[in-house]
């Protein structure tokens, strides 16, 4: 699973998630919103030990 860095808002985390399993980027993201407090600490966690996703041109 990796960041991704062409559909991001902040770091790629969600969009990331989003595309290892294969849903929408927005249903990711609004999943972090409901469960916050939780998902806050999860997300800094995951932007500082996920990979960049190197898009090739």
């Amino acid at each position: 699973m990796k960041r991704s860095v062409t559909n991001h808002s902040l770091h790629g985390v969600c969009a990331g998630i989003a595309h290892h399993l294969g849903l929408y980027p927005m249903a990711i993201r609004l999943l972090f919103i409901v469960t916050l407090p939780f998902s806050f600490f999860l997300y800094i966690i995951l932007a500082n030990t996920m990979d960049a996703d190197r898009a090739s041109f």
